[in-house]
């Protein structure tokens, strides 16, 4: 190009960078299109007011196989289910706010204990059950306090303390205490009495009905009862509710494996498909082989000939030669001329299929003396083997020096024969 001209443009460049409205200039749609088809974005400076919007953007046209894709992704995304969101459960019953409280004192298991500590935890313990039928349930605690840290290898003491917790509305207390009287003794009744009830106060309906019902086991009464029948319908919903959510969500679980798997499916069909129409395309693009052949065999011949060294002279001696012979003075005729090859070459109308399918050519080829005859550097005949069929056929330089080979009864004959197939004489 021009330097002046590239000048020219490049000014133009600059001026559309700094003033993208130049653009607008309805004489300069072809440039604006041809921008667009490059995939540029124009800013709305660059169009006219009238075509603004419908130019704002560059609108790409979509492959059969991109609009079966994108249309594959919606449905999978259209069939994205909502996250399972649980319903509250319908209890009974009344709860209490938990007490926050500091953690009451407990007494040091591996403190020795003596007679004298335990009768003094004893009468420490008389003191807090009369505090209790009088109702002063504060200073029972603090009783029961000094019974525990006496003797606190008691199951019984915690156990007695956690009751009085669980009447003062003290629940979390009174779940340490049961705690601490069951780690102590594991078959303590009172404990996980105690703490069941404690545990139903908080609305902790399954881990209460499961102490209660041990409690019931070990040592039932009627408070254990009365209880029970207030905190097993709870209990019950509870565990319907989450067996029935956890069903849900296995069912959605599956679901989505399932929607992956289809995906996938869907994924591999679609690169089936669409290595299967580029195949066919190909294959209508580029056609296997060369259609009909050769029509009329090799046209015109061989360019050239074999080029002889003055023809075959006299055939082949001592019994009159062959039958039909190699003619001696002129050469073949219409085969190997004297001195110029054989005219035109081989014939165009020479069959290779007759040397193919000739058993006798066949057998002899696999014999290893034949074959040593016919690929002699100084015979006339070169044969190549393709994947065990005879696929190229040529004439060397010399085919005088075929009469060094008359003498052999085996490849006499076949020689004879293959000139046959060339149009020779019989």
């Amino acid at each position: 190009m021009d330097a002046s001209k590239l000048k020219e443009l490049k000014i133009f460049i600059d001026q559309c960078k700094s003033n993208p409205s130049v653009l607008a200039d309805t004489s300069l749609s072809f440039f604006r299109d041809y921008l667009e088809s490059l995939g540029a974005k124009l800013p709305p400076a660059a169009y006219a007011h009238d075509d603004s919007k419908s130019k704002s953007y560059v609108v790409e046209e979509e492959s059969d196989e991109e609009i079966e894709e994108d249309e594959g992704k919606k449905n999978v995304e259209e069939e994205e289910e909502d996250e399972i969101i649980e319903s509250d459960v319908e209890l009974e019953g009344d709860i209490v706010e938990p007490d926050n409280d500091p953690p009451q004192k407990m007494g040091d298991s591996s403190v020795e204990v003596t007679e004298e500590s335990r009768d003094k935890s004893q009468e420490a313990k008389a003191k807090a059950m009369e505090a209790i039928s009088e109702g002063k349930l504060e200073e029972s605690i603090e009783h029961l306090t000094d019974a525990i840290l006496l003797n606190p290898i008691s199951a019984i003491m915690y156990g007695t303390r956690a009751s009085v917790y669980i009447k003062m509305k003290k629940p979390n207390a009174a779940i340490r205490d049961a705690s601490a009287a069951l780690e102590i003794n594991p078959d303590s009744a009172k404990g996980y009495k105690s703490r069941g009830i404690a545990r139903a106060m908080l609305g902790q309906w399954e881990e209460a009905a499961k102490d209660l019902h041990i409690a019931s086991k070990l040592d039932y009464d009627e408070e254990i009862s009365a209880v029970l029948k207030k905190v097993e319908p709870n209990a019950h919903r509870i565990e319907e509710h989450r067996r029935k959510y956890d069903r849900l969500r296995k069912e959605r679980e599956d679901r989505k494996i399932e929607r992956e798997r289809q995906r996938r499916r869907a994924e591999a069909q679609a690169a089936y498909e669409k290595a299967k129409k580029q195949e066919q395309a190909s294959s209508s693009t580029n056609p296997g082989g060369m259609p009909g052949g050769f029509p009329g065999g090799f046209p015109g011949g061989m360019p050239g000939g074999f080029p002889g060294a003055g023809g075959m002279p006299g055939g082949f001696p001592g019994a009159g030669g062959m039958p039909g012979g190699f003619p001696g003075a002129g050469g073949m005729p219409g085969g190997f001329p004297g001195a110029g090859g054989m005219p035109g070459g081989v014939p165009g109308n020479v069959d290779f299929s007759k040397i193919l399918n000739d058993p006798e050519l066949m057998a002899a080829f696999s014999d290893p003396e034949v074959m040593a005859a016919l690929q002699d550097g100084s015979l006339s005949v070169d044969l190549e083997y393709v994947k065990g069929d005879l696929s190229v056929l040529s004439v060397m330089k010399n085919p005088a020096n075929l009469a060094k080979h008359q003498s052999n009864p085996k490849v006499a004959p076949i020689i004879a024969k293959m000139m046959g197939k060339f149009g020779g004489p019989k």
